[in-house]
Order: structure tokens, then C-alpha cells, then sequence
């Protein structure tokens, strides 16, 4: 973080608190909040803005969560990329309920979003991998995420050899790598205020509509 992003962000720490209310488009899509709300979180000088939690359930009921980065969304749901034999991805693809949470601390803000799960096509992986430097296209081969290491020097070794394999070519989209996106049902802005009497400000998906409520902090 540069010295004018910490400024930056040392002068918005706690405006959240005297923010409005956030304004209810006519046709009430939450995503036009979001999107504003997002591009508050990136003039503010947070670290990766584009943080956000990922939380799934297994098969007997545990859940888990994990920090990904939001790479793509529009008003078909939030986009991120992952292994597709990690953990999470097994939890997704047995159970397609999930969970996702942005926390914007110096903005006192939140927003809690609840979805279902499903993948990017082909097209959209291939195109978010290649526009990745090229050590972290080698990573996505080398790491086999969430799986225990057979030894020490494991991911070193499997580095090596993949970039001794893709040496003076295009690195290729790995068949177990690529996106997801959450479709989601419901979407929560949450404001803090002073006396912890904060705003909740929620869309609930009914059919091709959104409907719009407030609720108790």
C-alpha cells in the first residue's frame, strides 16, 4: 500500500457512520447499490477491496469459509476462481448453497449476499486465466489444493516441472481450474451507525423481481 493510499484511507476510517442510507433504484435491483458501494471500498485506499468471504457446508453440515478476490460481477452474480478439486469446490459441487461476505471496516459497511452456485463456462475461465501473469498460471498446475503435501519440497518440485513442460509456449487452461458464480436470492447492505443502530438494507429475489426491506440491527 503506497504512502497516499494510507492516507487515503486514514481519512475515510469511520464515514460510514454518516453515510445515507443507501437509494433504492426504481427498479430495484440490488447490483446498481453494489456497484456503487464497491467503487466507495476502491476510492477509499482498503487493501483488496475485492476480498470477500466464500462459506459452504459439507455433506454432514460443517461448514467452512475462506477469503477469495471477486473478479467479475454484473446482474447475473459474483464471480471467483478456484481449483475445482479443492475443498470448497467439493463442498459447492455436493451442496450449491452458498454464502459470500464483504466487510469494508474503515466504511463501516457490509454486504451479505446468499446464492446458489454455478460455473463459468469454458470461454469466461479461459480468458480470466490468461490475463493472469504467468507464475500463477504455473501455480494453478502445480498446487493441488487442499490436498496434503507427499513431502517437503512437493509444490517446489511440481512448479519446476511445470515450467520446464511449458517452456517457450502458452500455458494451457487446466481441465480442474475455473470459475464460479454466485446467483444470488438474497442481498443485505449493512450501514453501521452510531449507538450500534445500524441499517439493514435487504433484497429478497421473488421470481424475476426483487423485493425490498429493512430490518432490525
Amino acid at each position: 500500500m503506497t504512502l497516499f493510499e494510507k492516507l487515503r484511507c486514514l481519512f475515510t476510517f469511520g464515514q460510514g457512520v454518516v453515510l445515507p442510507l443507501p437509494e433504492i433504484p426504481d427498479d430495484k435491483s440490488p447490483f446498481k447499490i453494489f456497484e456503487s458501494w464497491f467503487d466507495d471500498a476502491n476510492k477509499s485506499g482498503i487493501l483488496l477491496p475485492e476480498s470477500m468471504s466464500v462459506s459452504s457446508c459439507s455433506a454432514d453440515g460443517q461448514p467452512s469459509c475462506r477469503m477469495v478476490l471477486l473478479k467479475a460481477f454484473d446482474d447475473k452474480g459474483f464471480v471467483f476462481y478456484t481449483n475445482y478439486g479443492s475443498r470448497k469446490s467439493q463442498e459447492l459441487e455436493a451442496n450449491q448453497k452458498v454464502a459470500l461476505l464483504f466487510h469494508w471496516g474503515v466504511l463501516q459497511r457490509q454486504v451479505r449476499i446468499e446464492g446458489t452456485i454455478e460455473r463459468t463456462t469454458t470461454e469466461e475461465s479461459e480468458q480470466y486465466f490468461h490475463s493472469r501473469y504467468r507464475g500463477s498460471q504455473i501455480g494453478a498446475w502445480a498446487s493441488k489444493q487442499s490436498e496434503k503435501y507427499q513431502y517437503p519440497d512437493e509444490l517446489k518440485d511440481r512448479e519446476k516441472q511445470f515450467e520446464k513442460e511449458f517452456s517457450g509456449k502458452e500455458v494451457p487452461l487446466p481441465e480442474f481450474w475455473g470459475g464460479y458464480r454466485v446467483v444470488p436470492h438474497y442481498i443485505e447492505f449493512w450501514q453501521g451507525r452510531a449507538s450500534r443502530l445500524h441499517d439493514r438494507v435487504c433484497f429478497e429475489r421473488q421470481d424475476d423481481n426483487w423485493q425490498t426491506f429493512n430490518l432490525h440491527p
